[in-house]
């Protein structure tokens, strides 16, 4: 069984109650939710929050939520702290951010195939290819010809040290597989010292020597998270227009 795991908190520094805003009269976390049901890799979605509002609107709208701890770091524990509690056999976990209210479900699909046929990876983060605009929000991937992830950063890397007029950056996206021993050995670990420095949770895995692999995913146009109050106004706008959207 493949699961989809979408952690949530009303607590976002940046904006918020973000879960919680209403996109096309739905509420932000339920489109993620409802977009993941979407993937038929997925047997499971759940939705691992602390919050017993976010909980209440999930279970309004016919998903499954699971009440966590409220003093996890972050978002990979959230889900790990689930994945003991419901002692299930998972083959893979895609860890969903909560902010993917423009969630493509064959991308899903697509990582869940990547990561059975590349089974020496630990972790699979794929990426998308984007233009330099220095933006601490966005992580950007550096990886080798394996296709392993060789280092994260939000500041944009590598460095144009030639100002190459062509630039692209790989931006990680914002669905991750797990293998399930990794999950949990992750979640045991202490926070790291790069992880703290640039606020990237997944360098704790490249620094305790995880294999983390990475792929291209070719997106389709207006799919980004939400990060902003800027971005939640620019979702405002564009979402009516999505064809996944009419689909739920």
């Amino acid at each position: 069984m493949n699961v989809g795991l979408i952690p949530a908190r009303l607590k976002s520094s940046r904006l918020p109650n973000k879960p919680l805003l209403l996109l096309d009269g739905l509420p932000m976390i339920i489109h993620t939710m409802k977009r993941a049901k979407l993937c038929k890799e997925l047997e499971k979605v759940i939705i691992c929050t602390d919050s017993d509002k976010i909980i209440s609107i999930v279970r309004k709208y016919g998903g499954e939520a699971i009440k966590t701890k409220n003093n996890h770091i972050n978002g990979t524990e959230r889900i790990a702290e689930v994945v003991k509690k419901i002692k299930t056999k998972f083959k893979l976990i895609i860890d969903i951010q909560c902010d993917e209210v423009f969630l493509d479900p064959e991308n899903i699909s697509k990582l869940i195939k990547f990561h059975k046929k590349n089974k020496d990876f630990d972790i699979i983060v794929p990426h998308t290819e984007i233009s330099a605009h220095n933006s601490r929000n966005v992580v950007k991937i550096l990886s080798n010809n394996s296709n392993k992830i060789i280092y994260m950063s939000r500041f944009d890397i590598p460095f144009n040290f030639h100002r190459a007029k062509k630039r692209k950056l790989l931006r990680h996206m914002d669905i991750i597989s797990f293998k399930p021993e990794t999950l949990i050995k992750f979640a045991n670990l202490k926070r790291s010292k790069l992880e703290k420095f640039e606020n990237i949770e997944l360098l704790r895995s490249l620094e305790n020597n995880f294999n983390v692999g990475t792929f291209l995913i070719k997106e389709k146009k207006n799919t980004f998270s939400i990060n902003t109050r800027k971005d939640y106004f620019v979702a405002k706008k564009i979402i009516k227009d999505c064809t996944i959207r009419k689909l739920y």
